[in-house]
């Protein structure tokens, strides 16, 4: 069919749908005139003064016009509900997606609502490390059960896999010297006892002789908190203010970070939301200022722990880390022997930098733990076994998720136990 027969076709057909369109209006406003001049006769019987019959008329038409309207959009509205109800009848509350619908299910099979129980804290762990066990396990298992034995084929492959999930180059040395020793010796070549064995040696590695952190040992006890900007140190702050204030101390925070714009702020929101005194002074302030002001007022007031925030210092900026020595000194003249934990904040989704931040921050001011945030965005959760094994850091804490309840002490079996676990 040529390009000129198609254009034709098109040029009729619009002519077929104008003359119909056409012809609809025409009879429409014929209608419209039989109609108004039967109203106006119909007035007329009804004594209406002939001034107003035609006005009365259209006035009628109008009326009618409208109710028909309403009534189209009532059987409209009606018929969906009908709907609705049908399609809940025949279906289970979580499949329909609608909220009107499941409310009515609810109506019509007027079940007792049951609340979902909350989740235990492996659970959060378990999902937030999701993203890492699905690149780390799923991975092992094929690779293992695939696998003849222990050979230098297996052992470059599970190399690749926990570079991948940031274990970092010399705990993965680490750990796969000792799981190649130990799988030699004993002659494994089943899966699960192989995985078994990597599981028991990624947890030897973290379990660390370091003491755990007791804030009972001193009183009051100093928390001082380090890291650089966006870790989320202000906010893991709150939350340590507020799941201590929960177990009955007096807390105090301090916030010297006087560097970056609304840091105070955000703290002393925090300190309104868990009822802690928040010492603050103005933004530009001598950070060391706070820190003697904040170590003052909680010798005076009698209270439990001090938590210090500080700025979000480069580990590169010599001035910086002069500045972060000043504070160590004033708060070890008012108190002694604090700061007691200087916890250092880390990004996990950060990978190998967080290593580098913690190396570097360690030779500079001495860090004693580790906070490490945001695993639950991340598949690299291989990173907290680094830590432990290159630095000798204990992990403190750890944030799987933006609940209060979501930052909770680090346990290295229960973390290796959720890294490893078959899903």
């Amino acid at each position: 069919m040529q390009w000129s027969e198609v254009m034709d076709k098109v040029y009729q057909s619009w002519q077929t749908i104008g003359k119909m369109i056409s012809d609809g209006v025409a009879y429409l406003s014929e209608f419209s005139d039989q109609l108004i001049q039967w109203l106006v006769a119909l007035f007329a019987q009804w004594g209406v003064p002939e001034e107003q019959r035609l006005l009365a008329a259209y006035g009628s038409l109008y009326l009618l016009a409208t109710l028909f309207v309403v009534l189209l959009v009532w059987r409209m509205v009606r018929r969906r509900k009908r709907r609705a109800q049908r399609v809940v009848l025949r279906q289970p509350p979580e499949v329909v997606g609608e909220e009107k619908v499941v409310e009515s299910y609810k109506a019509v099979s007027a079940a007792p609502e049951i609340e979902p129980e909350p989740l235990s804290f492996y659970e959060r762990m378990r999902s937030g490390l999701a993203k890492t066990n699905s690149a780390l396990f799923g991975r092992i298992d094929a690779l293992f059960g695939s696998a003849s034995g222990v050979n230098s084929d297996l052992l470059e492959e599970l190399e690749e896999i926990l570079i991948t999930a940031d274990f970092g180059m010399k705990t993965t040395q680490l750990l796969i010297g000792a799981f190649e020793k130990r799988a030699t010796a004993e002659k494994l070549t089943d899966p699960s006892q192989l995985r078994q064995i990597l599981k028991e040696e990624t947890c030897r590695l973290m379990t660390l002789n370091v003491e755990p952190l007791a804030v009972e040992r001193s009183t009051p006890f100093v928390l001082l908190v380090i890291g650089v900007n966006g870790v989320g140190k202000t906010t893991t702050i709150g939350k340590l203010a507020q799941q201590y204030t929960q177990q009955g101390k007096k807390v105090i925070l301090g916030a010297a970070d006087t560097f970056r714009a609304a840091a105070a702020e955000q703290l002393s929101v925090w300190g309104e939301r868990t009822g802690v005194t928040v010492i603050r002074h103005d933004e530009g302030s001598d950070p060391a200022a706070v820190a003697f002001d904040a170590a003052k007022a909680t010798v005076a007031r009698n209270a439990d722990m001090l938590i210090l925030d500080t700025a979000g210092r480069l580990h590169t900026k010599v001035n910086l880390m002069e500045e972060m020595k000043k504070i160590y000194r004033v708060l070890g003249r008012e108190i002694p022997d604090a700061p007691h934990e200087t916890l250092l904040v880390l990004d996990a989704t950060t990978g190998q930098n967080a290593l580098v931040q913690a190396r570097l921050f360690q030779e500079a001011v001495g860090v004693t733990g580790i906070a490490l945030t945001k695993l639950d965005g991340t598949a690299k959760g291989g990173m907290a076994v680094a830590i432990g094994a290159e630095l000798g850091l204990p992990v403190r804490f750890i944030g799987i998720g933006e609940g209060v309840d979501d930052l909770r002490p680090f346990d290295p079996e229960m973390f290796v136990d959720a890294l490893f676990e078959n899903r």
